[in-house]
């Protein structure tokens, strides 16, 4: 196992999918729009500082017209008892019929602007933005999306090693399915009292939750939740947790965007001081407003990421070779 730092970097890479529930194209139709500008815009800065970076893609995605998404979807869909969870219930009738005249709902072509980047990791988010944990939904239904999600992956030559769970809704019971499937790692959230599943449903307000997170982007409440590679070994498919979601730039919040920069730049550096992995991720569509103050900071990140691994030898790697090296070691 080698004994320099490692610098992750994971992207939730969905358009108007991971968003379809909660907000409409009317008032986030910009944002994701902008993902259109930001991917070519972030490989270009992660290849100018040799960063690569795993992008876990809706499988959705893949397809560049409506025909071929209704070919790959299993034909028993996700049975959540919340039907507006269900992509398949009513939100089809937005999808236009191809990529061309659906920038919201198709990226082909930017996942084959991805292929061309070896050191850019293609993965995957599910097939439908599957939601782990909602009611209704089955373990079979789950099985069901990833073989989908694989299927068109693997059509398009993609061999999918790594997942990160929509929402983060992590579920222990799913990481079998995971595992038969051939992904190797998974992004698992950092261990924190908010994603504790007792003190969501009972003891914690979602305002006091919502305020805890904000502060503790700023402020450093809850430690650095850096990772050593022996306790990421431990068990397969491979967790590596979060570390810290990079929250969009807020003209709101712009006087603290020093304390926002410092709180991720002094985790890295604890992380590289002590051997340690830092995982850092976020949503393409999150830079999709504001691009210039969003990549200022992000290039701020990744110069600093340059500066610890002249220093100390910390290294970028994608979810996919860690677990491969992982893999090679323990035999």
């Amino acid at each position: 196992m080698s004994e320099k730092g490692k610098f992750v970097i994971s992207l939730d890479f969905e358009l108007l999918w991971g968003m379809r529930d909660k907000k409409s194209i009317d008032d986030y139709g910009a944002n994701i729009l902008g993902v259109w500008d930001v991917v070519p815009r972030l490989i270009d800065l992660f290849e100018a500082y040799g960063v690569g970076a795993t992008w876990a893609t809706v499988g959705f995605l893949f397809a560049s017209n409506k025909e071929e998404i209704f070919e790959y979807a299993p034909e028993v869909k996700p049975s959540y008892d919340d039907p507006n969870l269900s992509p398949y219930n009513g939100h089809f009738d937005l999808v236009k019929t191809t990529e061309e005249e659906d920038k919201y709902h198709y990226a082909s072509a930017l996942i084959g602007l991805l292929r061309k980047y070896p050191s850019q990791e293609i993965a995957t988010h599910t097939f439908s933005h599957y939601y782990c944990n909602s009611n209704g939904q089955t373990i079979d239904d789950f099985r069901k999306d990833i073989k989908a999600a694989i299927n068109i992956a693997n059509d398009k030559g993609d061999k999918l090693l790594s997942l990160v769970f929509p929402r983060n809704m992590f579920n222990e019971d799913y990481i079998k399915v995971c595992e038969e499937n051939g992904i190797l790692t998974y992004r698992g959230n950092e261990e924190i009292w908010y994603h504790d599943s007792e003190i969501n449903a009972s003891k914690m307000k979602e305002l006091s939750k919502a305020m805890f997170r904000l502060l503790n982007t700023y402020i450093n409440l809850s430690g650095h939740h850096c990772y050593t590679e022996k306790d990421i070994a431990k068990e397969k498919p491979y967790n590596i947790p979060s570390s810290r979601f990079l929250r969009p730039f807020s003209p709101k919040l712009k006087i603290f965007e020093g304390l926002r920069k410092k709180r991720i730049l002094n985790s890295m550096t604890y992380a590289a001081k002590n051997d340690l992995l830092y995982h850092l991720w976020w949503h393409p569509h999150n830079f999709g407003q504001d691009q210039e103050q969003n990549f200022a900071f992000l290039e701020d990140i990744l110069l600093h990421y340059k500066k610890l691994n002249e220093m100390y030898g910390f290294t970028s790697i994608t979810m996919g070779d860690l677990a491969k090296q992982i893999d090679a070691i323990n035999g």
